[in-house]
């Protein structure tokens, strides 16, 4: 009796075998950077993007949603970045845990975004269960490449990053919505991934190369110009003319971004000048190999690495360029039988491009964060490569599962490494010292980071070593870097109290780069102190010509001009100061006492004086005597003597609690006449500050 074995086909991966992926890669993003939710801020853009923006930290409203398209503050074009930040700032104020949080939840969804899509694309239609096994794990392989690679760090645990995170999640919502229109064209389908591309471009301008990935997408695995293969070549061409004419508006919207970012970037009053283009050309072709070696072996990483300028060598550079020209060469002509190759190098090489260093902008040689897109074209390259040359393997399934397994696990333990260098600005610049010669950017920082301490003499050490390395190059392109140190060295003179010493350096820094406006801020800051008024206004003038709308440099000139009496220049300053920091305590205050309190009686505004007032303590939270005095003497221009009064004496007895005895005992005096329904007008303006 003969026993017939039937044979059992195995079939693709069911849907809770997508979903357990998608939870692996989840629990992995969360091991590796769940630790920087304890993290702190960093002084390397954080400032300008978050804690030191008052657009974004006052939180969420419709003036900031409205600027947020308008502001060129931070010199990028990323209105849906802004906005992030400003969500961020609503839900958790300025502790930098949440704003870590959104980071890594934008990362898990980008990855988990990045697994259905590739899966979806490569994976449906199959006509084997191998196939769309082989789709599954490969799927599976580069979504976990994605997540936790070390050089993805960079972008995840940066908070001012923020625009790597969220334009990724829009651009694999752009690839996902082009292959639903691909597969069943319609209008809708069309209108919706332009309006989620627009928001990628809004998120970050990098992702102007998006409508050439869409074409190498339609080359494989969409195979669009394959379905008319059997009329011809002739015909073929004419399909791809129509899928390139279709993509006409996503390159319009490219365009646009593209003019935009460049008009912020490279004309910015703080931009950096352009190397000459041969260096420029040279390092952009060692840096494509650069990426491609971190790729295998992601050591030595560092939030900055220095500029080599002119001194690659020839072999190096040469070297370079026959390897980009061999791999190209190689890929096309591997193209009919393993068009994957084509495809995943012409991503990498294309999404690179605007930020590659050829159009240059930012003193960095290459960055970690520049691959968080572009390496997922290797990715899928080189894991579809591994996939075809294995098929004849015996043990191939258990031997991939161990190997790449191993590499995940490798992979991971080293991003989690690399994530505890973010921990504070101080581990951070220590471990760019660490891995990289001279670089005056990370001394230049981790001095900034031990001024703010108050370890002055440590962070002295380390500016003048900056300096000291800036000044070997003479090339002007590093004019902004040495005002920058010079600007640094004299703040740390300036908080030791020598101001002369202060006062020659950042004269220094302005011979440097005449249109850097905090040299100029910090310059009349100092002669302020030094009672030089005339030469302080003059200073923070020329700032406001540089940067016209900066609330500090405003109500620093407003104070000045009070001391010289020309008090309703000052008060015009006053105001420009609110307009762009409605919170600005300082411009609050001695606007408030102004129109209450000053000598000018056409400045007088005992209403207005009231509603600014009642800003300034709220924003105090009723926690300084000065600011509720200011009330007390608003109420009192207002006639409201009883509230006068009353807030007069609350003043007084906090004034009391923290120990400002004289302020108290002044304070009282100023309430006996408010007693008599006399506003109070100090012609002195003691109470400005």
């Amino acid at each position: 009796m003969k026993v017939r074995v039937r044979k059992i086909e195995t079939t693709p991966w069911s849907r809770l075998a997508h979903f357990a992926v998608c939870g692996a890669v989840v629990v992995l993003i969360w091991i590796v950077f769940g630790q920087t939710l304890s993290y702190d801020f960093v002084n390397y853009d954080d400032k300008t993007y978050v804690y030191g923006n008052p657009l974004v930290s006052s939180g969420l409203s419709l003036h900031g949603l409205l600027r947020a398209f308008v502001d060129t503050q931070t010199n990028n074009w990323h209105p849906l970045t802004l906005v992030s930040h400003m969500i961020d700032c609503q839900l958790y104020d300025l502790k930098p845990g949440g704003h870590h949080f959104t980071n890594v939840f934008l990362h898990t969804i980008a990855a988990v975004l990045l697994f259905f899509w590739l899966r979806n694309i490569t994976g449906k239609g199959q006509s084997k269960a191998s196939a769309a096994r082989t789709s599954d794990w490969s799927s599976a392989f580069v979504t976990a490449l994605f997540a936790i690679h070390p050089l993805r760090v960079e972008s995840v645990a940066w908070i001012a990053e923020r625009k790597d995170v969220l334009s990724a999640v829009f651009f694999f919502l752009t690839l996902g919505a082009y292959v639903h229109y691909a597969r069943a064209p319609s209008v809708a389908r069309y209108i919706t991934m332009s309006i989620l591309f627009a928001c990628g471009l809004m998120s970050k301008p990098m992702l102007v190369t998006t409508p050439v990935v869409l074409l190498l997408v339609d080359y494989w695995p969409l195979n669009r110009e394959q379905r008319t293969e059997v009329r011809g070549q002739k015909f073929k061409a004419e399909i791809w003319w129509k899928l390139i004419a279709e993509k006409l508006p996503l390159f319009g919207l490219s365009l646009a971004s593209s003019i935009v970012a460049l008009a912020l970037q490279v004309q910015a009053p703080a931009s950096v000048g352009q190397l000459p283009f041969s260096w420029r050309l040279q390092n952009a072709l060692v840096t494509y190999v650069t990426y491609v070696w971190q790729m295998f072996w992601p050591a030595n990483l560092a939030v900055f690495y220095p500029h080599p300028d002119d001194h690659l060598a020839f072999w190096q550079v040469a070297l370079a360029a026959a390897f980009l020209i061999a791999i190209t060469w190689v890929v096309f002509a591997l193209r009919r039988n393993r068009p994957y190759l084509l495809v995943g190098w012409l991503w990498y090489l294309v999404m690179l491009l605007p930020v590659i260093g050829i159009v240059e902008v930012g003193l960095q040689g290459h960055a970690d964060r520049y691959t968080y897109l572009p390496h997922v074209g290797l990715s899928i390259a080189l894991t579809w490569l591994v996939s075809d040359v294995a098929r004849s393997l015996p043990h191939r399934k258990e031997i991939l599962a161990v190997v790449g397994g191993g590499i995940v696990i490798v992979l991971s333990v080293c991003a989690w490494k690399q994530t505890t260098y973010w921990r504070n600005s101080e581990t951070l610049w220590t471990r760019a010292l660490a891995v990289t010669t001279d670089n005056d950017v990370a001394l230049t920082n981790l001095g900034t980071s031990l001024m703010d301490r108050g370890q002055l003499d440590d962070a002295l050490s380390y500016f003048q070593r900056a300096l000291a390395v800036r000044s070997r190059s003479e090339h002007s392109h590093y004019n902004l870097s040495l005002a920058l140190i010079h600007d640094s060295v004299g703040n740390v003179l300036a908080r030791k109290g020598r101001l002369n010493d202060a006062v020659a350096h950042f004269r220094q820094a302005i011979e440097f780069r005449p249109d850097y406006p905090d040299a100029h801020y910090n310059l009349g800051t100092v002669l302020f102190r030094s009672r030089d008024l005339d030469g302080a206004i003059a200073e923070w003038r020329v700032t406001l010509s540089l940067h016209p709308n900066d609330p500090g440099t405003n109500a620093n000139l407003g104070n000045a001009l009070v001391q010289k009496g020309l008090l309703r220049e000052a008060a015009t300053h006053y105001e420009v100061a609110l307009q762009s920091e409605p919170d600005s305590p300082v411009a609050l205050n001695n606007l408030a006492w102004l129109l209450s309190a000053g000598p000018d009686d056409s400045l007088r505004n005992g209403a207005r004086a009231v509603e600014l007032a009642r800003n300034l303590n709220r924003v105090s939270k009723q926690n300084n005597p000065f600011f509720i005095r200011t009330l007390a003497a608003a109420y009192a221009e207002a006639g409201q003597f009883d509230a006068a009064v009353k807030t007069a004496q609350g003043a007084s007895e906090l004034a009391n609690a923290q120990g400002q005895h004289g302020l108290a005992v002044q304070i009282q005096d100023e309430t006996d006449l408010y007693r008599q329904h006399l506003p109070f007008r100090d012609r002195t303006l003691r109470n400005a500050q």
